[in-house]
């Protein structure tokens, strides 16, 4: 009291009192600096969400709708029918939609394409509540949706690029998520869809897929700022800068190869999906819940690979990943097939297949948007994409007619050497070693 009254000043009162108000300064510059952030990332944080979203609707429809055709029908024809009736626009429409995308903007494009695409496809349970759902309306409203979709996700890669540059994420790493949330979807889509199946007939199944397309629609469209993927007016005509696309990829030494190596084994992989696994499986004498448990082991290793890719591989060496990843992800598999009648050691090599094929995918993404121009962005991506799944509708039956010729045996086996093949293509053909040069100009 006396110290306080004779003017001798008191250290504690003043440190107290002088505290809390740099603390305060101090608290209200970090709540600033994290709502910037939070900020940031929000748009590719949406765009992330909104993917993996249109992606698990698509795998769910991708079983409801076939399901609700074998049902109801008992046709494997009008089935088969049907899953082309979806794919085939899709397929086309990344092939055919890029310089549409562009004119539109693949902002408005990716949400404008996915909320039709859901209100189209709630018309399925519209039409069946009331009555009116016939084959002919159904394949018409599935046709819709799958051109609609292939226009989304046209527009939705040529967003990564500018919400990866507000977020200050990598390019790798954004491309590794992008991918590792279509892995997801697809992923999580089969296990919803039974589940579902389980308790509500198919076409009500679709209601989930139909408000998700509308849900990926508004998050695109409100988190998403509009200046990123703006639309472009370029002055050639449609034909012509669809011809632009091709030749740029024609062109481009590292695309070209990597298109033409992902073209082939994504033909043969399809043929295993397809028909060899399952082919495998009735020969071992196992269980038909043994396809999905392989193919449930390589997806999820896939997805694991894909997401430590995305965390690895800004410091990994590209060309390297790329083509041990790919050594790797290939031809074991159809060796341990070809060697074994036995499930355990098949799901092991599939699980370390799909890891290793999975960690591949940030350094594809990354290395496209490195060397495409970004105008060019819409038209070159879809290009790639539809030159990379040309083969896929084909291997399924090539692969079947080398089974009913061979055997399920000789066939994993002469697949297996082909593919092993083609996964050596990084090591000998000198434009793969050019993939770490967008690093090395961005550095």
């Amino acid at each position: 009291m006396g110290a306080a009254a004779s003017g001798v000043p008191v250290p504690a009162a003043t440190g107290s009192a002088s505290r809390p108000r740099g603390t305060r300064r101090v608290n209200a510059k970090r709540a600033r600096t994290d709502a910037a952030t939070r900020s940031r990332r929000l748009p590719l944080a949406a765009l992330l969400i909104a993917y993996l979203t249109s992606v698990t609707c698509t795998a769910v429809s991708a079983i409801a709708i076939p399901w609700l055709v074998l049902s109801t029908t008992g046709s494997a024809t009008r089935t088969g029918l049907v899953v082309f009736a979806e794919m085939a626009p899709y397929v086309a429409m990344q092939a055919a939609g890029g310089p549409w995308v562009e004119r539109f903007g693949p902002r408005r494009a990716s949400w404008s394409a996915n909320l039709v695409a859901g209100l189209v496809l709630l018309l399925v349970p519209t039409l069946y509540v009331a009555g009116q759902l016939g084959y002919g309306a159904l394949v018409a409203v599935v046709a819709v949706v799958g051109a609609l979709r292939g226009g989304a996700d046209c527009g939705s890669a040529p967003l990564v690029p500018g919400t990866a540059s507000l977020s200050r994420t990598s390019l790798e790493r954004a491309a590794g998520l992008h991918s590792s949330a279509s892995q997801a979807g697809h992923l999580l889509g089969a296990p919803l869809a039974a589940v579902l199946l389980s308790v509500t007939p198919a076409p009500l199944v679709l209601l989930a897929s139909g408000g998700g397309f509308v849900l990926a629609a508004l998050l695109v469209r409100l988190l998403v700022p509009a200046d990123v993927g703006a639309a472009t007016d370029p002055a050639e005509p449609y034909l012509r800068r669809i011809a632009a696309g091709l030749s740029f990829l024609a062109r481009d030494p590292v695309l070209r190869a990597l298109v033409v190596m992902i073209a082939a084994t994504n033909l043969l992989s399809a043929g295993f999906m397809n028909v060899l696994l399952a082919s495998w499986v009735r020969d071992s004498g196992l269980p038909v819940a043994a396809v999905g448990t392989v193919a449930a082991a390589y997806g999820t290793g896939s997805l694991a690979g894909s997401l430590l890719g995305a965390w690895l591989a800004p410091r990994v060496d590209r060309w390297l990943v790329y083509a041990v990843g790919f050594l790797i992800s290939g031809s074991p598999l159809f060796v341990s097939l070809a060697l074994s009648d036995a499930l355990l050691p098949v799901v092991v090599t599939a699980a370390c297949c799909g890891l290793a094929g999975g960690g591949i995918n940030p350094i594809l993404g990354a290395v496209q948007y490195e060397r495409i121009p970004v105008d060019m962005l819409p038209r070159v991506l879809g290009a790639v994409k539809a030159s990379a799944w040309a083969g896929i509708p084909l291997g399924p039956v090539l692969v079947g007619a080398l089974t009913d010729q061979a055997g399920v045996r000789p066939a994993l086996v002469a697949v297996g050497v082909v593919m092993f093949v083609l996964t050596l293509g990084p090591f000998v053909i000198p434009a793969f070693r050019l993939m770490n040069d967008g690093r090395r100009s961005r550095a």
